[in-house]
């Protein structure tokens, strides 16, 4: 399933949510593609044994590989989900919230991947763990707004509207599934146990990154 847009207006231009699409591009095409992507990953890439084994390093690379992607349709994927929902989850919190949730629920999730995967010695790099807690935060705040998707089946492709809460129900029951099909390591270089993890803190943060009413009224005033 690939989300189109939203039916969900928001009441300021999401600042923060396009920086950090905006960041994400420049560390990937003038950073990861121009020193190469092998030794950028080596770099800022997150290792779990790392952090097990206490490491000099680890805990500024839980920061540093929310920025860098393992290719083009990493990036592009990431990037567009963030797009699509990012925009109204920023519209909640407001930009400096918005920021600090997004990078406690990129480190949420690089944390339970590190649980079910203590020793491993692949890095870990992508975005997807924090936009993981984004998709939670969304399905607590809009869970009646409709997403227009694009569900590739090919002779059979369609474009329908889904409400939010089926469409985001449906991609966390995937992430579960191949979850379990592919054990704690993940399969095809897939950190699946993130995507559950920053799923899960992200609707359990938004609750306190959230603006209150009042907040909101003055913000907007």
């Amino acid at each position: 399933m690939i989300p189109l847009s939203d039916d969900q207006p928001t009441r300021r231009f999401p600042l923060v949510t396009v920086a950090i699409i905006v960041v994400n591009v420049l560390v990937f095409v003038g950073w990861q593609l121009r020193i190469g992507m092998e030794d950028a990953v080596g770099i800022g890439g997150f290792v779990p044994a790392m952090l097990s084994e206490h490491e000099p390093g680890a805990w500024t690379r839980l920061i540093t590989s929310l920025f860098m992607h393992g290719g083009w349709m990493h990036l592009i994927g990431n990037m567009w989900f963030l797009w699509i929902f990012g925009d109204n989850v920023e519209d909640a919190c407001g930009g400096l919230r918005f920021l600090a949730f997004y990078l406690l629920c990129g480190v949420a999730a690089t944390l339970a991947h590190t649980w079910g995967a203590p020793d491993s010695v692949m890095p870990l790099v992508g975005a997807s763990g924090a936009i993981s807690g984004v998709l939670g935060a969304y399905l607590l705040k809009h869970p009646r707004a409709n997403v227009r998707t694009l569900i590739p089946l090919g002779f059979f492709t369609r474009i329908i509207d889904l409400p939010a809460w089926i469409f985001l129900l449906i991609w966390m029951g995937m992430q579960i599934f191949f979850q379990a099909m592919s054990g704690a390591r993940g399969g095809g270089g897939v950190a699946y146990l993130a995507h559950i993890g920053g799923f899960v803190a992200g609707m359990g943060l938004i609750v306190f990154f959230e603006q209150k009413p009042t907040e909101r009224e003055e913000r907007d005033a």
